[in-house]
């Protein structure tokens, strides 16, 4: 047997636990999924599925079909969209303020990661009574009471805005701008000092230095950023469900999935609209990696 033989033969071995793992975990359940939305699947006959079953599109097209399936759609691009924005712009801010060296700088970057390794129920819970409209602390800031988590539409100086939808972008903006904030203030730390001297040097003012020293060194690091909170926030459920159960105009994609599988025992429906959510994160990734990621590439 020759070296390289010997040497493929060692590769393999190394590599297939998590082959192994890959396909069990991810590929074996994924084909499920996709058999599943294909057939006329429900709760009293999951025992009849098989492979050999009747395939249909029926699903795909009963759940486009279905009223509220759109709105959903809409609901969790605003809702991505607008909480992956959010968490980035106040993880930088945060950055950026915690930068620099100052008496008791340790503990305020450790209190700033207690939104995101808190408990979600515990979160939730607090946020739920926080904006009560009958006793909640926030209410008594204002002259009327505003029930943010169940009021679907309200005005706010003679516009008509989605106040429930708002409320859960503004609790998805608060709960993840400590991911945002590790890893900007990790690529803050690496720069070079001697930029940023240059920079006064050289008379620049503080808006110029952001401008021209600190943000082309952040570009990656915020388009890395980016498509991971888009991705996380897309397929998120356990937010928006604990807070307003999808309701008051807050249904997304993945908590009608919960309710198509849950109250109607219609699991092919489900798995079809999972499908869908699927086919939308694809092909977002495959815009960013061909206009994107490539020329981020090239630059390097």
């Amino acid at each position: 047997m020759s070296m390289r033989e010997q040497e493929g033969r060692a590769g393999v071995a190394l590599i297939s636990p998590t082959l192994v793992v890959t396909l069990v975990v991810v590929v074996l359940p994924l084909l499920w999924a996709i058999m599943l939305a294909f057939q006329d699947v429900r709760l009293i006959n999951i025992r009849q599925v098989g492979l050999f079953g009747r395939y249909t599109l029926e699903n795909f097209s009963y759940v486009m079909s279905e009223p509220g399936f759109w709105s959903a759609l809409a609901n969790t691009l605003v809702y991505t969209v607008a909480g992956t924005a959010l968490s980035i712009a106040i993880g930088l801010v945060t950055a950026l303020a915690l930068r620099d060296r100052f008496r008791g700088r340790t503990l305020v970057r450790a209190s700033v990661l207690v939104p995101y390794v808190a408990p979600v129920v515990a979160v939730a819970f607090l946020w739920e009574t926080m904006l009560n409209p009958q006793y909640g602390i926030v209410n008594t800031w204002l002259s009327e009471p505003i029930a943010f988590l169940t009021q679907a539409k309200g005005e706010f100086l003679g516009i008509e805005v989605p106040v429930a939808l708002l409320t859960v972008i503004a609790f998805e903006a608060w709960r993840y701008f400590p991911f945002a904030f590790l890893f900007i203030l990790a690529r803050l730390q690496a720069l070079p000092a001697e930029l940023d001297e240059a920079a006064v040097v050289d008379g620049a003012t503080p808006t110029q230095r952001f401008r021209y020293v600190i943000m082309p060194q952040l570009w990656r690091i915020i388009a890395l950023l980016s498509v991971l909170r888009f991705v996380f926030t897309f397929t998120k459920f356990d937010d928006v469900y604990l807070l307003t159960g999808g309701g008051a105009g807050t249904e997304v994609v993945s908590v009608r999935v919960y309710n198509f599988l849950t109250a109607r025992d219609d699991i092919g429906a489900s798995a079809a609209q999972a499908i869908v959510l699927a086919v939308f994160l694809v092909v977002f990734l495959v815009v960013y990696l061909r206009f994107f990621a490539g020329g981020t590439r090239e630059q390097g």
